[in-house]
């Protein structure tokens, strides 16, 4: 008998349930490498008791890099197109690879199941009375508007959870619709005008293969936190929560008069008045149950910016939240009590000298931080309920020539402000971008898009989508001394990564009670702008363009990067070794389509999942010229004539082994 036994192939795919998933916890290694009596059939005894084998451990997980498609394969431009194999590689030197694909759950507008014996529209949209908001554009051809932009993506399991229908173990995402593109005229512009729904899918878990099925779809009733405003990305918290967003929060100062938002106010209250625009930029948070139903709340205390997507430290209170906006800065919520985000202090960064997005800097830019304020989130609802835009601050659009006002850059836009007496708070949590910016913080950023964390190295990750227009030294837009300022744009964006520390203080000296404050900011990832090429992209399509969607595995020691890219002609997830510093392209989304809905689950019941959705395929730009006019009829074949998108995940096929030691 080999004192080194090997499994047989078969028994090998067996033990893995040739599965379609990416089985990282759902095995030991040992299991697989140590003794197991020749290749006598799947259930023949081993006569005698080999030594114990050293039990081998994962070492590494490695992605190989695909190509990005081009016309010479059109149908792989115009579908989710993977092409890449995923090693896991163990200590004794055995390796496993993955040959990766894609799993949709649904294509939004399909029919789905709604756990009582009937079908509920994906995607679709409600009112505050939770009735289907109809689109009329098409005389004859009324239907309920469904979304083409699925976002924000959670998987997590819930104790005691119990659906019917579930035939292994029951798994929950709670998935978010950013927005419809369009009505289905294909004229009518929708962005912003619905409310944007969410909803829990509880998932049957194949316990043998990791298989995720639909089994329910859930609509969560949104009319106890007056519906939802513009939904994008989305993060699990520490404690199985799934963290919503806001982002764009409406202008208060003009939303009386502004057609986006009075059309946002109709379709969800059925009037253009009754929506209060301080209901809107805020941080919703979705409890799962455990019969696949959801409840909503929403976090006032958090500020009122541009949520795209939030990060909750291991410490379970403190917060970095992305800011997607011109003149955007970095802000941190340190919460009361952990597992509660419903009262805590807001902090917003100022950055010191050195800023740079060159990769190849050797020193990083310091951050220190200024208290906003600290507050609870039933207090600052209270204020947005009680309170008009002129009751906190006074806005001008022209320099009123009066020294009681202070010229700042704000959301895009130069403007004097002065505050009202007494107003701080208010206008620290619901007018927020502005006031930073009157205290004097770095609100000089360009789309900070999503945050995650590296636990292991206590390292954070923020998205940069563009370096543009506020952080270009001399554009109207940028701050002279606000610390952000770069001395050319990089429109194809860059990763941040930031160093996070305890003992830190605040501008006057307060202490900041939390062990995972960013102390720093220096660029991991950059993108390259370049001229446009054959295919019709302006930005290198060997590197990333516009950094999105931001997950980081522990596990994997990979950090996961979605684009929205205006170019990148196929927008593409990527996967970088923190490590290695490897960077390699796992998936295509459709062209003119978003990768968003990205989620890295490292061990749900044993097995390891990445989530990702795609939006708005064929949302056509000027650097689609060259391929639109083959891709448009793939894509609406594809994609319910591009009304529809994606919500899935990658499955990961055993393709070969090798179980020799070197």
């Amino acid at each position: 008998m080999n004192s080194t036994p090997e499994l047989s192939r078969r028994r090998l795919l067996r033990m893995l349930g040739a599965a379609p998933m990416l089985p990282l916890s759902g095995f030991a290694a040992a299991s697989l490498l140590a003794g197991c009596g020749g290749d006598g059939g799947d259930d023949a005894p081993v006569a005698t008791t080999p030594p114990v084998a050293p039990v081998a451990t994962l070492t590494s997980v490695t992605f190989s890099s695909m190509d990005a498609p081009t016309l010479a394969n059109a149908a792989a431009m115009a579908t989710t197109t993977v092409g890449s194999t995923m090693s896991v590689n163990f200590s004794d030197s055995s390796k496993l690879d993955f040959k990766l694909s894609y799993q949709p759950f649904f294509i939004t507008g399909d029919m789905v199941p709604n756990g009582a014996g009937g079908t509920v529209l994906a995607g679709g949209y409600f009112n505050i009375r939770n009735q289907p908001i109809v689109d009329t554009t098409v005389a004859g051809k009324e239907r309920q508007f469904f979304s083409d932009s699925p976002d924000g993506t959670s998987l997590l399991s819930v104790p005691n959870a119990s659906v019917p229908g579930v035939k292994g173990k029951p798994v929950f995402a709670v998935v978010q619709f950013e927005y419809a593109t369009y009505a289905q005229d294909g004229t009518t512009g929708m962005y912003g005008r619905l409310p944007s729904p969410i909803a829990v899918l509880t998932l049957d878990q194949d316990q043998s293969t990791g298989k995720l099925t639909l089994v329910k779809y859930h609509n969560v009733d949104t009319s106890s936190v007056e519906g939802l405003w513009i939904t994008c990305g989305a993060s699990l918290s520490p404690w199985g929560t799934h963290l919503s967003s806001e982002e764009y929060e409406p202008n208060a100062f003009t939303a009386a008069s502004d057609a986006q938002f009075k059309a946002f106010s109709k379709n969800l209250y059925g009037n253009e008045t009754s929506a209060n625009p301080y209901h809107y930029g805020h941080m919703p948070e979705v409890t799962v149950n455990p019969d696949g139903t959801g409840s909503i709340k929403k976090h006032y205390c958090m500020g009122r910016i541009s949520h795209e997507l939030v990060q909750v430290m291991p410490d379970q209170r403190t917060v970095l939240m992305g800011d997607d906006a011109t003149n955007s800065g970095y802000f941190v919520f340190v919460a009361d009590k952990e597992k509660d985000l419903s009262a805590g202090t807001l902090y917003v960064a100022k950055v010191g000298a050195g800023f740079s997005i060159d990769p190849a800097a050797t020193t990083a830019a310091p951050l220190t931080w200024i208290k906003l304020g600290s507050a609870t989130s039933a207090e600052i609802r209270q204020l947005a309920v009680t309170l008009k835009p002129l009751d906190i601050m006074d806005v001008r659009t022209t320099d009123p020539q009066d020294g009681a006002f202070k010229q700042v850059v704000a959301n895009g836009a130069v403007e004097w402000i002065k505050l009202m007496p007494g107003m701080e708070k208010a206008a620290a949590f619901l007018e927020t971008h502005r006031y930073a910016a009157l205290v004097g913080a770095s609100m000089g950023f360009t789309k900070m898009e999503g945050t995650t964390v590296n636990i292991k190295d206590k390292v954070a990750y923020s998205a940069l989508q563009n370096c543009q227009t506020s952080m270009v030294a001399g554009n109207r837009l940028n701050v002279a001394g606000n610390g952000v300022s770069i001395p050319k744009a990089l429109n194809a964006g860059a990763v941040m990564a930031l160093n996070l520390k305890g003992g830190q203080k605040d501008t006057l000296g307060g202490a900041i009670n939390s062990e995972w404050i960013p102390v720093d900011t220096k660029a991991l990832i950059a993108g390259e702008d370049i001229t446009a090429d054959a295919l019709g992209n302006t930005g290198n399509p060997n590197k990333i363009a516009n950094p999105d969607n931001l997950k980081f595995s522990e596990k994997l020691r990979t950090l996961f990067i979605g684009e929205d890219s205006g170019q990148h002609v196929n927008n593409f997830l990527w996967a970088y070794n923190i490590d290695t510093k490897q960077l390699s392209r796992i998936m295509s989304i459709p062209a003119g389509g978003e990768s968003t809905g990205l989620h890295a689950v490292d061990d749900i019941n044993g097995w390891t999942y990445i989530m990702s959705n795609f939006q708005h395929a064929g949302d056509w730009g000027g650097i689609h010229n060259v391929v639109k006019g083959t891709l448009d009829p793939l894509l609406r074949a594809n994609y319910k004539d591009k009304f529809g998108s994606a919500v899935g995940y990658l499955t990961g096929e055993l393709s070969q082994m090798r179980l020799a030691k070197a």
